[in-house]
């Protein structure tokens, strides 16, 4: 029996390294037992998770293990049967999580070894870039790509194949091949979950690249926060040479490759191709004026390719089965597969892969379950600080670049924050502005300056200290930032202010002419009251308080005291029938 435990950062996180560490010591004495690891296989929500394969390949899932399990598992090794562990399998309603997807970036992430390249092998491993090296011309791999329709998965949409091809016409060498694996949305994990469960794919896809523009070495820019992707990363480099799957003739041939990794100081901007480009050069991180592209003059002025972990993810099951087989998912103005990380106020968690066309509604409430606490769908954050909110009325938005954009919000990298009715949409507007007015590299006037003022309107606005006239300067300044920044950053900035504008214009008018927030999450603008008739005097809110601003008796109503309260919620957390009330 095969017994792999998913340790991706999130089951790690959740306790899968205890796990695999007793499960060690439990089957030490058990030949018939194989232990071994695998990535993140999606499903974070129900982290750790425990893959048992029988000698006939039936698989029995396991979720939420924990130490306390491994004996359980440990019984199945010497009987034979489930019924110790029958307690951990995974319900059929959490089966149609996986089920629901068509999984190519992802569809090796937690099923096989990370860090052990024979495992890749043995799933064909390599086979698409010795294909594309030994048996094809670089125009036909390009040609390939172009048939696939595959679009850059890191934010722009811009088609893969026009880049390598205008990198491969440049006669300048050496030329450089660059992967982007600098993830700075916050919510977004998708890049990291691919390295760190699949990456010889990203080599792989990597590989057939470089072949295509004629680039003799390959950098992965990806960010320092991710050292397990960093580290396996690193070991599958030194196994791919080993291999002689990376360095002189590869495969027979007179191609020769090399790849490094780049350490980022994880700066956001540093994801604008240019700017990383700076990185990579030792210089700050600010991007360059365009034209000249990265193309004709890139990393050291030389010709340079730069594509997302997730673009070249998907370059080996291209080349394996088609150009055409891509291109036969999605829309027509979308091709193949997404991968989203589906975070925030939903049921079920994780990473997921769809093919284009699907909806909205199919991702949030067909794969991820529904709303936590079946409270009221609100709106979905896409692309990060770069993107808009989506509001529950277009929530059979089609998933592809034009629907999305119509709605003022992007397909970005992948990241889907959804959010529930107690979420201020005035509020998320200020979080995300506050980040981007962090992260802005300070060279444009526009992004510097423009991104600061419109976060202190925001602020002043859940402070309670709008006033009239503050939505229109908003607007006015999203349009002079958009027009007048350098870079994707700045002129994207003001995207999650003017789409939640231009869907929640009554919530900004009642924090301004009301002075209150209808979702009751900003403390300048609500008050807690305890109902006297619902409150039993159970002391629980009292003895919760940590200011001390809630007085009364044993089963006597208790009464806030509102020259204290801080507004920290602590009373209507630990209130067992709902007396204490916001407003």
């Amino acid at each position: 029996m095969k017994i792999v435990v998913g340790q991706g950062s999130c089951g790690i996180a959740a306790g899968a390294g205890r796990v695999y560490d007793a499960l060690a010591q439990s089957l030490a004495g058990y030949p018939q037992a194989q232990l071994t690891i695998a990535g993140c296989i999606g499903m974070c929500y129900l982290e750790p998770i425990v893959d048992l394969y029988e000698e006939d390949g039936r698989l029995t899932r396991l979720v939420r293990v924990q130490e306390q399990d491994v004996p359980a598992i440990v019984a199945v090794v010497e009987t034979g049967s489930l019924d110790a562990v029958s307690h951990l399998e995974i319900s059929e309603d959490d089966k149609a999580f996986l089920a629901q997807q068509t999984r190519i970036a992802l569809r090796h992430c937690g099923v096989i070894n990370p860090e052990q390249i024979a495992d890749y092998l043995a799933d064909g491993g390599y086979e698409a870039a010795r294909k594309a090296i030994t048996s094809m011309t670089p125009e036909e791999v390009i040609e390939t790509i172009k048939a696939s329709g595959l679009k850059g998965r890191g934010g722009a949409g811009f088609p893969t194949w026009f880049k390598w091809n205008a990198a491969r016409q440049e006669q300048a060498q050496p030329k450089y091949l660059i992967c982007n694996a600098d993830e700075g949305d916050p919510g977004a994990f998708m890049d990291r979950a691919v390295i760190e469960g699949d990456p010889h794919n990203l080599i792989e896809g990597m590989l057939i690249a470089a072949y295509a523009i004629g680039a003799s070495e390959m950098i992965v820019y990806v960010r320092a926060e991710y050292p397990l992707a960093v580290k396996r990363l690193r070991n599958a480099i030194r196994q791919a040479e080993e291999k002689g799957l990376l360095g002189d003739h590869l495969f027979g041939s007179g191609f020769s490759c090399r790849m490094r990794i780049k350490e980022g100081a994880g700066a956001f901007v540093c994801g604008e191709e240019t700017a990383l480009i700076e990185s990579l050069e030792g210089q700050r991180g600010m991007p360059r004026l365009k034209p000249p592209f990265p193309a004709a003059s890139g990393y050291w002025h030389k010709p340079s390719n730069i594509n997302n972990v997730e673009t070249f993810a998907n370059v080996p099951w291209i080349l394996a089965n088609g150009g055409e087989a891509f291109a036969a998912m999605g829309t027509p103005d979308s091709k193949g597969t997404k991968v989203f990380a589906l975070t925030g106020k939903i049921k079920k968690g994780g990473l997921v892969e769809i093919p284009m066309g699907k909806t909205l509604r199919d991702v949030i409430f067909g794969i991820g379950g529904g709303i936590r606490d079946n409270k009221a769908f609100k709106a979905v954050q896409m692309g990060g600080p770069s993107g808009g909110c989506i509001p529950a009325e277009k929530l059979d938005t089609v998933i592809d670049y034009k629907a999305l954009s119509a709605t003022g919000a992007i397909m970005g990298s992948g990241g889907m924050v959804v959010m529930d009715e107690t979420t201020c949409m005035v509020e998320m507007a200020r979080f995300f502005l506050d980040f981007t007015a962090k992260e802005s590299c300070g060279k444009c006037v526009h992004c510097r300056l423009g991104t600061k003022r419109m976060l202190e309107i925001l602020t002043r606005i859940v402070n309670g200290e709008g006033k009239e006239g503050d939505v229109e300067l908003l607007e006015e300044l999203c349009a002079s930032i958009k027009d007048g920044a350098l870079c994707g950053l700045g002129q994207t900035a003001p995207n999650p202010v003017l789409t939640t504008i231009r869907y929640f214009r009554e919530e900004y008018e009642a924090h301004i002419r009301e002075k209150k927030c209808p979702a009751h999450q900003c403390p300048a603008l609500i008050t807690y009251q305890i109902d006297p008739v619902a409150c039993k005097g159970c002391t629980l809110c009292a003895r919760g308080c940590p200011v001390k601003a809630i007085s009364g008796g044993v089963k006597q109503p208790h009464v806030i005291d509102q020259t204290l309260c801080i507004k920290c919620g602590k009373c209507k957390t630990a209130c067992r029938f709902d007396a204490v009330q916001v407003y």
